[in-house]
């Protein structure tokens, strides 16, 4: 059931309707039916896959929070965790990792013949599993207690708005607002409106428009135009962020109008002048689970440089595994701590760096600093879309050596377009980003907050792609 179809805009009207007639724990229970029904309707038989990971961590954080044995708690621990780490290692990695041994063991001689699983991937299970994970983790390290009801947490994992394709959300952070009677008010309601309806055109105007620019470029064959791949590249960066920005938008919209308050995923990636703000503002819910239960266990940045740099690069690399189950994927992590490292090193120098006294020439200096960061970025995009590594070595070499002649009117078709489906996004971005306020078109003077309201419907309506589209992140 997709946040951009028909068939939840009624699964939604009804779900709401009696939300707002019954009390708190009959919406908790409505909620958990609900989110059930939610995802059931993509295949109703991981429901009790999901079901298997949600009652081992409920019972055993019961157990770890009982005992003062830290050999007991260890025990419930290393439970909890192989189970989770079992169901998306068995679902999502285990062709990888058989397919890549085969081969390794053919090379050395060896001829294994190693079966690979017919299975589809569970929607939502990176996602549903890392909060999982967080839970049991949190309650291990005396940071969080148990919740005291199971259907209650049964919704903190199953909550409809973010369980497929987040925010990871803590359950410190959100357990409360389920346990607790949430406050209905017509400011969030309106809020909740307009993150939808941002969500929706980020989606349905932006990224799906620019698949259509991108995808034919990354399906096809070499020799690859680098003007092409360049354009294709930048349609693709703002593609995926406005398919899963849009999903996060819409997630804590619904969650809004329903009183809960679903964390921000992202802040304005693209205005990052380095790696390390780039990751405080690109998939945060992400990037905090890397560092509070990856990074920071690895030792941080408490054991000498090498390790900090270790550390950084390790954590990198999962995350980028995370993501899929691919070389792709785990060249795209390499990069990204090697960006980090890098950053880290040349950090003292950087702060030496003089800070220009007039506003024009600091504005254009950042500018400046924004586009170069900006393209290295999508360096990474670059690896991330690419079908292998082959093919993203090919069309990097393109962007330098593929610069042949092409027919002007196709190149300036492909440019126009491209510029027509992210101009208004590009306007916003630098508006919230002025203001300092991911809602200043929200409360913004009411003839142009209504003006832009009817500019993006039209848009929508217009040049949307109105058949529903999957978002990109629904397959990680």
């Amino acid at each position: 059931m997709l946040f951009n179809s028909l068939t939840f805009l009624w699964f939604f009207i009804i779900v709401y309707s009696l939300y707002l007639v019954i009390e708190h724990r009959g919406q908790n229970k409505m909620l958990v039916v609900a989110s059930c029904i939610f995802y059931g309707a993509w295949d109703w038989r991981f429901l009790g896959l999901m079901f298997v990971s949600i009652t081992t961590d409920y019972l055993c954080s019961k157990f770890i929070y009982a005992s003062n044995d830290k050999k007991v708690r260890k025990r419930f621990l290393f439970l909890s965790l192989f189970v989770n780490l079992f169901i998306l290692g068995f679902f999502k990695y285990f062709n990888f990792f058989s397919a890549n041994l085969k081969l390794l063991l053919g090379n050395l001689g060896f001829n294994v013949n190693i079966g690979i699983l017919n299975v589809i991937l569970p929607i939502g299970v990176s996602f549903y599993t890392f909060e999982a994970m967080s839970y049991i983790m949190d309650i291990y390290r005396n940071e969080l207690k148990p919740a005291k009801n199971y259907w209650d947490y049964v919704l903190f994992v199953t909550y409809f708005p973010h369980l497929i394709a987040g925010p990871i959300m803590r359950a410190k952070d959100f357990l409360p607002q389920i346990e607790n009677p949430r406050k209905l008010s017509m400011g969030q309601f309106y809020e909740g409106c307009h993150l939808i309806l941002w969500g929706l055109f980020q989606k349905i105007f932006v990224a799906d428009n620019l698949a259509r620019i991108a995808d034919p470029v990354f399906s096809s064959a070499p020799p690859y135009d680098g003007i092409r791949v360049l354009i294709a590249v930048y349609a693709f960066a703002f593609q995926i962020y406005c398919d899963f920005a849009g999903y996060s938008n819409i997630a804590r919209g619904l969650g809004k109008c329903m009183g809960f308050d679903i964390m921000v995923n992202f802040n304005l990636p693209y205005f990052a002048t380095n790696p390390k703000e780039f990751w405080q503002r690109w998939h945060i819910s992400l990037s905090r689970w890397l560092r509070n239960y990856l990074y920071i266990p690895l030792g941080g940045n408490k054991s000498g440089t090498i390790m900090t740099y270790r550390n950084l690069a390790l954590t990198m690399v999962i995350g980028g595994l995370w993501h899929g189950a691919a070389w792709t994927f785990v060249a795209w992590g390499i990069y990204q701590g090697l960006l980090l490292v890098v950053h880290r090193l040349c950090e003292p120098f950087l702060k030496k760096i003089p800070t220009p006294r007039n506003p024009v020439i600091q504005n254009i200096w950042f500018a400046v600093r924004v586009f170069f960061f900006f393209n290295l970025v999508c360096i990474g995009w670059l690896l991330f879309r690419a079908q292998s590594l082959t093919q993203a070595w090919q069309m990097f070499q393109s962007l330098f050596s593929g610069l042949q002649y092409i027919p002007v009117n196709e190149v300036s078709a492909m440019a126009i377009n491209f510029l027509f489906f992210v101009w208004l996004l590009v306007v916003v971005q630098m508006v919230q980003f002025w203001k300092n306020n991911l809602l200043a078109v929200h409360e913004s003077w009411p003839i142009a907050k209504y003006a832009f309201y009817y500019v993006c419907i039209n848009l929508m309506v217009i040049y949307g792609v109105t058949s529903a589209q999957p978002f990109i992140y629904f397959q990680f």
